[in-house]
């Protein structure tokens, strides 16, 4: 597992969000609810969507699956000149990135992610960045389908 380590320029989101913890996790109903209004959004960059993950300060360094973080569904947007109702704005920072390639319908992602924390960062020379985490869900991405492939964005700096 090697990731590309990229510089990402701040993206400006808009879609919805809600709060949530690991120990529940059930992004199900917020994608319920913003995929059939998205079109409401006109100032779309590409087709992609957008899985951010918004966690408070810390999370990574004392992981509690208890502890509740902003999840979205979202796309990336020009600008924030008319954001539809019942729909929020998100500025991704920019910075450094791990990017990863995930392929599979999701059941094995845990595990992916396990890895990710518990072996690649602790070989790294990086540590978790305190910025919104990401999954970009492109042209490739079919949900539940085992050849599905997306990308998983977490936010790194130098130990």
């Amino acid at each position: 597992m090697t990731p590309k380590i990229t510089t990402l320029s701040e993206k400006k989101l808009i879609g919805c969000k809600q709060n949530m913890n690991y120990a529940t996790y059930n992004p199900v109903l917020l994608w319920q609810s913003f995929m059939p209004i998205k079109k409401e959004i006109t100032n779309t960059v590409s087709a992609d969507l957008f899985s951010v993950q918004q966690f408070p300060e810390g999370f990574w360094t004392q992981f509690n699956p208890e502890t509740v973080f902003e999840k979205w569904a979202a796309v990336e947007v020009t600008d924030f000149d008319s954001i539809p109702a019942n729909m929020s704005y998100l500025v991704i920072p920019g910075g450094w990135y791990a990017v990863f390639d995930y392929k599979g319908d999701g059941s094995d992602a845990p595990a992916f992610f396990e890895s990710i924390f518990g072996t690649w960062f602790p070989n790294s020379a990086y540590v978790v960045d305190d910025r919104p985490h990401f999954e970009i869900l492109g042209a490739k991405y079919k949900k539940g389908d085992p050849n599905s492939e997306e990308e998983i964005w977490i936010p790194i700096r130098l130990k």
